[in-house]
């Protein structure tokens, strides 16, 4: 069976907040075969330099927040560090996602950085370790920050649901593969 996702970047310059320049990234999507299984999230990754730590962000929080465990979570404006996102889990896995998200901010020690505007909403989950990082290792000291900070901007994300101790992902939570397009907007600070 041959899966794939036919992906298109499209790259243009925007006004972002107030009358600054920035560029809008749409990303087009479009499924090939016979997709049976959902997929983990649907979105873009990127890498910027380590110096940006410090996040601020207008969305679901304070805490982490996934499709089908939000419950906790309220819109405000929320800051924190890029550590300080991270659930400390015992085991290392996926945590940290930040959902419905209008903008975010990353600074450096001198008020400058990145602004990344959702069009109109994303997730975000940003780290100092990559998912591959993550994937590999078994106990949380096996993850050393780098030199980068990795950010994920998702248009959507399956859910979580419960398998382990109860019912998997329920229906409305499965990320199935789909034609879609989402857009994020991207400035500096």
């Amino acid at each position: 069976m041959r899966l794939g996702l036919n992906v298109i970047y499209r790259w243009r310059g925007c006004r972002c907040r107030g009358d600054a320049t920035g560029l809008s990234l749409t990303v087009e999507v479009s499924p090939e075969g016979d997709w049976a299984l959902p997929l983990p999230r649907l979105g873009v990754r990127l890498g910027v330099p380590a110096r940006l730590h410090r996040v601020e962000w207008y969305g679901e929080g304070p805490g982490e927040a996934y499709p089908d465990s939000r419950q906790a979570v309220r819109v405000g404006r929320y800051t924190t560090t890029v550590e300080g996102l991270q659930t400390p889990y015992v085991y290392p896995q996926e945590n940290g996602n930040r959902a419905s998200i209008r903008w975010l901010t990353l600074l450096d020690g001198s008020d400058r950085g990145l602004r990344i505007e959702g069009d109109p909403l994303i997730d975000i989950s940003l780290r100092r370790w990559s998912t591959e990082e993550i994937a590999a290792a078994r106990h949380p000291a096996d993850l050393t920050p780098g030199d980068v900070v990795w950010i994920n901007l998702d248009h959507r994300q399956n859910g979580l649901g419960s398998a382990s101790c109860g019912p998997g992902v329920l229906p409305q939570y499965v990320l199935q593969a789909r034609a879609t397009a989402f857009s994020v907007r991207f400035g500096l600070q």
